[in-house]
């Protein structure tokens, strides 16, 4: 075989294993990608995956602070073009703390095989490249910057609702920028760019404020991070590390509410955002509209039941109802379509809409 078949083979093995790899550390984004036609499809895994690697390092309790800060600077200097540091340097640095394999979740398989996801990264076309790396290196500086804020705590506490946001805008208002360089880097009508870098962030911040709504039990016990701001909680009378007990549950539901409400407020841009997304390389309207209208089906049980974030329970709408949305944003949704949808699934489960 010839070198360059050999090179071929590895380039296909290393993109095909990213695409596998999605499946397991996220059903929702692996739907968001299977929709994308190619290319696109394999620019949002390996875009996604670059800033897994970060997310899993942020999220570990069991590494102690300094240690994540310097995995993280440590990576996003590896992303530096500028920078001499090597994949084989950040290997070194974060291998002690990988768990060993019949113990690694699939989180931390992705950073275990952080070198396939940089080879598949530095084999995209180089404006590729360039649209991925500034966001992604944001959200690790990001990160980074959180960590050391906590350090002496353990975990993130965040405190207020400006707060909230600047996580939520490194955590994911990074991706959405991420998403909208490459949409736009093969150039789009300058009224439907400026739209979409205006509300780029409002759909990463509405996905991300979902998230942190609904997941604040394990949010707790796996990560040792609290997101819902100690200012709210404190005007309910609960202490942040006392968020999930038993007695104070009928408070700490008001501040999960109180989240999520916080989080429809987003809905609007993230809509706008949307409306203009280009069919670029790919690209097309449900990929990214499935999460969105999970999102809203999601924010709707939150409202009724708010008080599921704290325990295992969990707050989630049913398998029919996601198979439901998917089956009708893959069928004919277009822009004009989703205020409508939305309308629908904020009414009630939306398989029971449809029947």
């Amino acid at each position: 075989m010839s070198g360059s078949s050999r090179s071929s083979l590895s380039e296909t093995a290393d993109l095909e294993w990213c695409h596998e790899a999605v499946d397991g550390v996220s059903r929702t984004f692996a739907l968001t990608i299977d929709v994308l036609d190619e290319p696109m499809s394999s620019y949002i895994c390996v875009g996604y995956l670059l800033c897994r690697v970060a997310d899993t390092v942020e999220d570990a309790n069991h590494l102690p602070p300094t240690e994540q800060t310097a995995i993280l600077r440590t990576y996003d200097a590896l992303l530096d073009p500028e920078d001499p540091t090597d994949v084989a340097a950040f290997m070194e640095r974060v291998e002690p703390w990988i768990p060993a394999a019949e113990e690694r979740s699939a989180d931390w398989n992705v950073v275990a095989e952080a070198p396939r996801v940089l080879r598949a990264f530095e084999r995209q076309p180089a404006a590729v490249q360039e649209a991925i790396r500034p966001p992604v290196r944001e959200l690790v500086s990001g990160m980074a910057l959180f960590v050391e804020r906590y350090a002496e705590e353990g975990g993130l506490r965040i405190q207020s609702r400006e707060e909230l946001e600047e996580y939520c805008y490194y955590a994911a208002g990074t991706v959405g920028k991420l998403i909208t360089n490459l949409v736009c880097r093969d150039g789009v009508e300058d009224r439907t760019e400026r739209r979409l870098y205006d509300t780029a962030e409002s759909f990463g911040l509405l996905l991300q404020l979902v998230n942190i709504s609904k997941d604040v039990h394990d949010d707790v016990h796996e990560e040792n991070n609290v997101y819902l701001p100690a200012d709210w909680l404190e005007r309910e009378g609960v202490a942040q590390e006392a968020v999930c007990a038993e007695e104070n549950v009928a408070e700490s539901a008001t501040v999960v509410r109180r989240t999520a409400d916080h989080a429809r407020t987003f809905l609007d841009d993230a809509q706008r955002y949307l409306q203009a997304v280009p069919k670029t390389d790919g690209n097309r309207l449900a990929a990214w509209a499935i999460p969105y209208l999970l999102a809203v089906g999601t924010l709707r049980e939150l409202s009724e039941r708010p008080e599921d974030a704290l325990s295992e329970t969990g707050v989630k709408i049913s398998r029919q109802e996601v198979q439901a949305i998917v089956s009708r944003t893959l069928g004919e949704t277009d822009g004009e379509a989703l205020p409508e949808l939305r309308r629908a699934i904020d009414r009630q489960p939306f398989h029971r809409a449809r029947s």
